[in-house]
């Protein structure tokens, strides 16, 4: 039993090695004065300086940060609401054909969907741009919400909404202060992943983008191209550390909340024995 544990620590360690090697080996040499990837002879901040001067850069930066709130909150909502459509229906062979349409765009190469909304859009005569960068942002990120809140929903009994109907509640009522309280932790998290699938996401947006319109990862893209040049490393490790920052913002939401359900938990059966 020992050594199965000490060798999945060890595989473990090598996976986690294998990931965030090639990372940890870009942010290095970010800070390096030569301005090559073959040795570090110095430490500087100036590639790091260099895209803050880059007026043309924060410009995109701001472009992606919109794009991804924008498509991460519209998202979030269209994913709560088919969630919950999902998961109010009965007939179960229904239910199920409609979680394998809604995998099938997650599991679909990204390929396949940029060239699809490539043709939609210039069939239907929608300039290439923001606005399609963010429907199909939306697209590919609805999806990803109902995976993460359709399961909190199945955790919820049915007999706490029949306790807030039968207590007078409205249906409004009973989906505002019962429902989604209950599947918050599953809103955040779909929230969260959609911010980070939009912040990421290049295939996609490498077809619909266009009219001057492009995004953190279609210029990295460009850039590289061109030539490496360590300011896209400092680029690079930017966007990770706000990855991480988004990644350990969530953490500790997801940990109050936990913290604070508990807590009324508890409340609620010091208030019960107190009324035995």
């Amino acid at each position: 039993m020992r050594s199965s544990l000490r060798w999945s620590n060890i595989y473990l360690w090598l996976v986690f090695i294998v990931l965030y090697a090639p990372i940890i080996y870009l942010s290095y040499y970010s800070f390096n004065s030569g301005g090559s990837m073959h040795g570090f002879e110095g430490f500087t901040l100036d590639w790091y300086k260099e895209v803050f001067a880059d007026t043309r850069l924060l410009i995109i930066l701001m472009n992606t940060l919109v794009i991804a709130l924008f498509a991460s909150v519209i998202s979030t909502i269209l994913g709560v609401i088919g969630a919950i459509a999902i998961h109010n229906i009965r007939k179960r062979t229904n239910q199920n054909t409609l979680l394998s349409l809604n995998n099938v765009l997650i599991v679909s190469p990204d390929v396949i969907i940029g060239a699809s909304f490539l043709i939609l859009f210039t069939m239907i005569g929608i300039k290439l741009g923001f606005a399609s960068v963010l429907i199909s942002h939306i697209a590919f990120s609805v999806p990803i919400v109902v995976i993460m809140v359709l399961p909190k929903l199945q955790e919820m009994s049915p007999t706490l909404l029949d306790a807030a109907r039968d207590l007078g509640a409205t249906e409004w009522n009973v989906l505002t202060k019962v429902m989604l309280p209950f599947i918050k932790s599953g809103i955040f998290a779909g929230f969260f992943m959609a911010l980070t699938y939009s912040l990421d996401d290049f295939a996609v947006t490498f077809f619909v983008t266009g009219n001057g319109f492009t995004t953190l990862s279609v210029e990295i893209y460009s850039r590289a191209r061109q030539g490496v040049s360590l300011s896209i490393n400092a680029l690079s490790t930017l966007i990770f550390l706000f990855t991480m920052l988004l990644v350990v913002g969530y953490y500790f939401i997801t940990r109050r909340s936990r913290g604070q359900v508990s807590g009324q938990q508890g409340s609620g059966k010091e208030w019960g024995l107190v009324n035995k």
